[in-house]
């Protein structure tokens, strides 16, 4: 906390007043009038990462759902004194990016209000909106497999969960309010919308105002350009994909070739930077059991004794890329250490998970579920648990196995991921080529 206070650099007796107003308004110790009218009298104002690193720094003191339920009375706590950001960010950089979605699903809003003051309901142009509505899980899938993690790694790993939970209110409202316009259900849809709106604007105000303002006084050039050449990998909400952000003499000769690599299309199978990192990794992992190999350095066409047979890196990558099914790998200490990065993924994933607990990289509302899995695991009690997810023409099932050594040491977890759609609708026997 210290270095990322230096980092930020924050001012000891401004972070002090900030803490003690916040948590004095929490403890019921100060109005909110009041305390508005102590921080305006001793800060004037207050930058959004002053903001944050005081929200970070109520950890241990608060719960995480006691912030959540008062995070818009800690906005209103600092009206006045919170200073607004231009949000002015270099083109391309992967925080222009975000503002531009922003403005783009603005435009969005503005005509689904536009709609909602029509007399008459014509269910064409509500499902216009929502073509463009229902892009907004890409946005906020890049901020979780992106944008968090990296923050995370700086120890800004509140405000994130926080903002977690935000993201999935959004995600929730307009799915349950396209789910009315799809089924007809008129009058529930229209009653819905109104809070579909402002739920998504209030998230969009708290990305502006707090986390993209901090997130450029924390993160490095080096770090977005690594985030631009990834956020690809996900994609974007509806803008059309912007070039990887280059920064003269970061990624001009070398990120930028790597990352039009692993960004080319989807479905790629070349040698892009993710899979370069990724022959990286498991060679580091394999030269534990059949030494070093070419002297530590990966090399593709190095054939390695496996378990049953002899593959070469390469040819790992690629089985591993044609898996009909989703790979990931969490180790014994609780780290995502692996995914499988097949074209065909059911959720998107990105390299800036790898290394990352994986209790963050779930919202609060599973964070139980994860580690209830890993305790009965650890324990001994369980070794597989199993979950489906059935919607409407979508069917996914999920499998999660203990990993044990040969003397049943716990080595972490296994889970599968499958898109069974397709099998379940399998009927009679086919034993024919077609």
């Amino acid at each position: 906390m210290n270095e990322l206070k230096q980092q930020l650099d924050i001012n000891n007796e401004r972070y002090r007043v900030i803490v003690s107003v916040k948590e004095d308004y929490l403890d019921g110790k100060l109005s909110l009038a009041e305390g508005n009218r102590i921080l305006k009298e001793k800060l004037g104002t207050c930058t959004p990462d002053e903001f944050a690193f005081a929200e970070q720094s109520l950890k241990g003191v608060y719960q995480d759902e006691e912030i959540l339920d008062r995070m818009d009375d800690l906005l209103d706590l600092f009206d006045g004194v919170l200073v607004r950001t231009n949000n002015v960010y270099p083109k391309n950089h992967p925080l222009w990016v975000y503002v531009e979605e922003i403005n783009a699903v603005e435009k969005v809003a503005i005509e689904a209000d536009e709609l909602l003051k029509q007399d008459k309901f014509i269910k064409n142009p509500w499902l216009g909106v929502f073509d463009n509505l229902a892009q907004w899980r890409i946005h906020l899938s890049r901020k979780q497999n992106q944008l968090y993690p990296m923050l995370e790694e700086h120890g800004f790993d509140r405000p994130t969960r926080i903002m977690w939970t935000f993201d999935d209110g959004v995600r929730d409202a307009i799915s349950t309010s396209y789910a009315l316009l799809r089924e007809d259900k008129l009058s529930e849809f229209i009653a819905s919308m109104p809070e579909t709106l402002e739920k998504l604007r209030d998230l969009n105000a708290k990305e502006l105002e707090v986390l993209y303002p901090t997130a450029v006084k924390v993160l490095s050039d080096e770090e977005f350009v690594r985030m631009s050449a990834s956020d690809h990998e996900i994609g974007y909400a509806i803008i059309s994909a912007p070039p990887v952000y280059v920064v003269e003499g970061v990624n001009d000769d070398d990120v930028t070739a790597n990352g039009c690599g692993a960004i080319g299309g989807e479905g790629t199978a070349g040698t892009g930077h993710v899979s370069n990192a990724f022959l990286q990794d498991l060679a580091g992992l394999l030269s534990k059991y059949v030494g070093p190999i070419n002297g530590g350095a990966p090399a593709k066409d190095q054939v390695l004794d496996v378990a049953t047979g002899k593959l070469t890196l390469e040819q790992i990558n690629l089985l591993f890329r044609h898996l009909p099914v989703d790979l990931s790998y969490v180790d014994e200490n609780e780290l995502v250490a692996f995914y499988s990065d097949t074209p065909h993924r059911i959720f998107p994933r990105s390299a800036n998970v790898i290394g990352r607990e994986v209790k963050n990289c779930h919202p609060a509302k599973s964070v139980h579920v994860v580690e209830e899995i890993i305790e009965k695991f650890r324990s001994g009690e369980q070794s597989q648990a199993e979950f489906w997810i059935n919607k409407p023409g979508l069917f996914i099932y999920v499998l999660y196995t203990a990993v044990r050594d040969e003397k049943g040491k716990f080595r972490g977890v296994l889970e599968m991921m499958q898109d069974c759609t397709h099998i379940r609708e399998l009927t009679g026997s086919q034993t024919l080529l077609t």
